[in-house]
């Protein structure tokens, strides 16, 4: 009998189109690719060296200015101190096309900072014992005339940027009193030097502060397609040009997961590793999302 009763559920969960369809069943929880380091608990940015052995990471305001050196399986394989900065609020870690390291030191929760700056790295590798900075892109926010502005137009914290093209993208993350998923972006030449960031676009996601509070960016091999994070979500931004963001389309897609996900990467084109903080009882992580 109970043959008979198991065989009708096996077919009507067969003809389930959302059984066997939906994209968000496939990534279901988020699959844990591995837990970080236990002294790691605050990391902030992500990146993977161009070889894709070496995973470059980093954590945020109060920690130490080092860059640390994973392997694919979470162990620990060095601690690389930028011997001339300060972490002053290091928020994000990203490598271009030819392998550089950079470190956007652009946290700024009160939207108070006038110190704002992209480092470039001559980090390389594993066999070097310290690194240092031998590019500082120094930038001020077009726009920005008060420190701070009034909190109904703070919209200009920044957790996230990419390379692309010569020039580095910034997207904002908006604190202001009113939420309303509004984040600017901006466009700093990648250069030495001391810059006004150009405001190339303004837009909006979907969604209260979890879902639309920006983290973390990471941009594809054919620069066609950015990833913005969440903590619950990741945006993909597509049909945007070097000079105008404005146009841009965004899909939403629900990660399934809400935790402080502060970092992101592309693994490859189809594929993005995600890192947490530590909670007291969850995050820590790095996760893997396929499209």
């Amino acid at each position: 009998m109970l043959r008979f009763l198991i065989l009708p559920f096996i077919f009507l969960l067969s003809c389930n189109p959302k059984a066997q369809n939906s994209p968000v069943a496939k990534n279901d929880g988020l699959p844990l690719l591995f837990s970080l380091p236990k002294k790691l608990k605050e990391v902030s940015g992500i990146t993977l060296s161009k070889d894709k052995k070496t995973v470059w990471v980093i954590e945020d305001k109060g920690n130490k200015n080092a860059i640390y050196a994973l392997n694919d399986k979470g162990e620990m394989l060095g601690k690389i101190p930028v011997e001339n900065a300060e972490n002053t609020d290091w928020e994000d870690i990203i490598s271009d096309s030819q392998g550089n390291i950079y470190i956007g030191d652009f946290g700024n929760n009160d939207n108070n900072r006038q110190d704002l700056a992209i480092l470039k790295t001559d980090l390389k590798d594993l066999s070097q014992k310290t690194t240092k900075v031998i590019q500082s892109t120094r930038f001020h926010y077009e726009g920005q005339t008060e420190f701070p502005p009034k909190k109904s137009n703070w919209l200009y914290d920044c957790e996230g940027f990419v390379e692309m093209g010569g020039n580095f993208y910034l997207f904002t993350k908006n604190r202001s009193k009113g939420f309303d998923g509004t984040f600017l972006v901006f466009k700093v030449p990648n250069q030495e030097g001391d810059f006004e960031a150009k405001l190339v676009g303004k837009l909006k996601l979907e969604g209260g502060y979890n879902d639309a509070a920006i983290t973390s960016a990471a941009i594809s091999s054919t620069h066609d397609k950015i990833v913005l994070l969440t903590h619950k979500n990741i945006h993909v931004l597509t049909g945007f040009t070097a000079d105008d963001f404005s146009s841009a389309k965004i899909q939403k897609i629900s990660l399934n997961h809400n935790s402080q996900k502060e970092a992101i990467v592309f693994h490859d084109d189809k594929t993005l590793w995600i890192a947490d903080e530590k909670g007291k009882d969850e995050g820590g992580n790095v996760y893997n999302f396929s499209f």
